[in-house]
């Protein structure tokens, strides 16, 4: 059984140092080949691409634009009456994919709108983003990209985001049925929606592109105390036979090359594999 292969999410670690490029060079540094950033729009592509290249680092991972912050809207894919600007938004995400020569985008969802009612609402919200996952699908395609589909927890997290289960994204990947658009497993956010992480990492990990780990409740690295076993999960990915990349979505308590121990720890007794694809 092959080690995991581990990205740092440069959104999330590194806090204490300005700029994602700086960011990058501190992830090289620390021993990571492979990164993620949740958005990379702030900074050019071709600045992310040389301090990626520099550090060593593979990019591995983006999200589609959020939308308008100050509106509240976090992604649009399934939003009515956004269907031009997710699609606009997709296109400026295959650019920078391309740049970076990133093989994945998250396509993120977005809200059930602001005084909606989410069961009346569910059916619209789904009909568009089909339709949206179709047209990001051939856009997709045609790059030889593949879309992600990542549920976040509506309990803690996002109360108002639309896809918060893993059951609701495979139905929904079933419905679209291509096969480069995949599931993104945070298992931070299915620990909060459903718990029954084994029976769930067994059943949808053969659609599951990518994953991502905090620990439970705090979202603090998976060394952490919390409520979860991640030399478990580990070893269950492993047996699993799991080989994509696992992103490092948390929040440092202080210090991030401190909060890496559990990682060192496991390059120590697993071995530290290269990047790749």
């Amino acid at each position: 059984m092959a080690p995991l292969r581990f990205s740092a999410n440069v959104s999330w670690l590194f806090p204490e140092l300005p700029g994602l490029p700086a960011r990058l060079r501190a992830a090289g540094k620390s021993g990571f080949k492979a990164a993620e950033i949740g958005w990379p729009y702030a900074e050019t592509p071709e600045a992310l691409a040389r301090a990626a290249r520099e550090a060593g680092l593979q990019l591995v991972l983006i999200n589609t634009p959020a939308g308008d912050r100050e509106k509240g809207e976090n992604g649009l894919g399934a939003v009515p009456g956004k269907q031009a600007a997710f699609r606009e938004g997709l296109e400026q995400a295959v650019l920078y994919a391309k740049a970076l020569d990133c093989p994945r985008i998250h396509l993120m969802a977005g809200r059930v709108p602001h005084g909606a009612d989410r069961a009346a609402v569910r059916g619209e919200m789904e009909t568009v983003f089909l339709d949206n996952l179709r047209h990001a699908a051939e856009v997709l395609a045609r790059e030889n990209l593949v879309g992600l589909l990542e549920p976040i927890n509506t309990r803690i997290t996002d109360p108002q985001y639309f896809l918060d289960t893993p059951q609701q994204a495979a139905a929904i990947l079933q419905k679209v049925g291509r096969p480069n658009l995949q599931l993104q497993m945070d298992i931070f956010h299915w620990q909060v929606m459903d718990g029954n992480l084994t029976g769930n990492i067994r059943e949808f990990l053969p659609i599951v592109g990518h994953v991502q780990v905090a620990q439970v409740p705090g979202r603090g690295d998976p060394g952490s105390p919390g409520e979860l076993n991640f030399p478990y999960l580990f070893q269950l990915l492993e047996d699993e036979g799991y080989k994509g990349f696992v992103g490092c979505e948390y929040q440092p308590q202080g210090d991030t090359v401190e909060s890496l121990s559990w990682l060192r720890s496991y390059w120590d007794r697993r071995g530290h594999p290269q990047a790749g694809q």
